[in-house]
């Protein structure tokens, strides 16, 4: 069997056994959808202003962005750190070195299954919010420049999920870390509230130290219409980069004593 088909025979077992498990399939679709609601009832559907040279936008819209930005981190980070952790713990991992599939085919593998689910989780949330809320979708320019920030965020996010099994001590613990080293940054980077033109200026800087405030604003940018910044994207990349070299490192297909 050479390698496409291996990779092909990889990325269906992995869409499979994602959806065998209904319940976090379920939870991993309904997530955005369900804080998109969430978010735009409890904070009324009026007017921001996203930047201070960015246009004045409904708040739907902006929760439409946001929330795709929250898919995809779901989707790939959450999703690959958790599920490697459980896989690791249980010797799934252990024995699929025994396989004849090589490491970088299992890898790849996963990879290519979390962007496509990204994609759909992003596909889906954007019609929900021009459906129900009239919300703007990208076009023309701004539509390429939003995926490729899709495409790079998702495959740093992908790494970063790699990379943080190496601190998970076991699975148990899998849900603590993942939603302990995300959730802060989804608050200080805008995703579920946004931030305040007088937000503390260490809040910010702060916020732009990691990835999720550049991807958002990536992200924001299609959406929105505010400008659209390629060092945002570097720096999404750069963490994506720095996430595979730990990764490469201290990856562990065993599971921890």
């Amino acid at each position: 069997m050479n390698s496409a088909a291996m990779l092909s025979t990889q990325v269906k077992y992995v869409n499979k056994a994602f959806w065998r498990n209904p319940a976090s399939a379920f939870f991993t679709f309904a997530f955005p959808l369900m804080f998109l609601v969430i978010f735009t009832s409890l904070l009324g559907n009026h007017t921001i202003k996203v930047s201070a040279n960015g246009p004045t936008i409904a708040i739907s819209t902006y929760y439409v962005a946001a929330m795709a930005a929250y898919a995809v981190i779901s989707a790939t980070y959450n999703n690959i750190a958790i599920g490697l952790a459980i896989q690791r713990d249980s010797g799934v991992l252990k024995r699929t070195r025994g396989t004849p599939i090589p490491s970088g085919i299992y890898i790849l593998g996963r990879l290519i299954h979390a962007f496509f689910v990204a994609v759909i989780l992003v596909v889906i949330t954007a019609a929900y919010g021009r459906l129900f809320y009239h919300a703007a979708l990208p076009t023309g320019r701004p539509l390429a420049e939003f995926l490729v920030m899709l495409l790079v965020g998702t495959m740093a996010f992908c790494a970063l999920g790699f990379a943080i099994t190496t601190v998970i001590p076991n699975a148990d613990a899998a849900p603590a870390v993942v939603n302990a080293s995300i959730l802060p940054l989804l608050f200080l980077s805008g995703i579920f509230i946004p931030l305040a033109s007088n937000a503390p200026s260490w809040l910010l800087w702060i916020a732009r130290i990691f990835p999720v405030r550049h991807f958002a604003l990536g992200m924001d940018a299609g959406f929105v219409g505010s400008p659209f910044n390629w060092t945002d994207v570097l720096i999404v990349a750069a963490w994506g980069v720095g996430a595979f070299a730990v990764s490469y490192r201290f990856f562990t297909w065993e599971p921890k004593r």
